[in-house]
């Protein structure tokens, strides 16, 4: 792997949260973290506030060797990543070859179903606590948490945060 690190953000293809994707990916970028956007459609994505996004790649194409950090981005449209088993496998795969993983807003949701988050500390959307839990996470409801390499965020006034608590994470390495 080069020196350039790298971290792919994953979005819904509608409906995913703007902030969550831009201020994460902006604070990623300050600390020189190339990223990349995927989705499950090529081309132009649509955020709940109206911005768009163009995913270059599609989440079957993600190679967890490529990436130092594998993001989950929320808004509702991250719902169709719950049981997706591509998104499912993608970050057990990661979390297993010791990669970041993260996820905000109701991604971390897509961690617990990978079940990534059993006896770990974590943080979501208030709408997913209660799922959290059921699936073995300790959910602390802090705007960001880190347990290892398995990063979440609470939501959209978290996302600067969480930006730089995944660059942080990655340069560490």
């Amino acid at each position: 792997m080069s020196d350039i690190k790298e971290a792919v953000l994953i979005i819904a293809k509608e409906i995913f949260r703007d902030e969550e994707l831009f201020d994460t990916q902006k604070a990623l970028e300050a600390s020189h973290i190339k990223t990349t956007v995927a989705s499950s459609q090529l081309g132009n994505c649509t955020g709940k506030l109206g911005a768009v996004a163009n995913a270059t790649m599609l989440i079957e194409e993600i190679v967890a060797d490529e990436f130092d950090a594998i993001v989950f981005v929320g808004g509702i449209g991250a719902m169709e990543y719950y049981d997706n088993t591509v998104a499912l496998d993608l970050a057990k795969d990661a979390a297993g070859k010791d990669k970041v993983v993260a996820a905000i807003c109701i991604a971390p949701r897509i961690l617990a179903n990978a079940g990534l988050l059993k006896g770990k500390k974590a943080t979501c959307f208030e709408s997913e606590a209660e799922a959290l839990k059921k699936l073995g996470a300790k959910f602390t409801g802090a705007d960001v948490e880190q347990d290892g390499r398995i990063i979440t965020g609470n939501g959209p006034h978290a996302a600067a945060e969480f930006g730089e608590t995944i660059a942080a994470a990655i340069l560490e390495e």
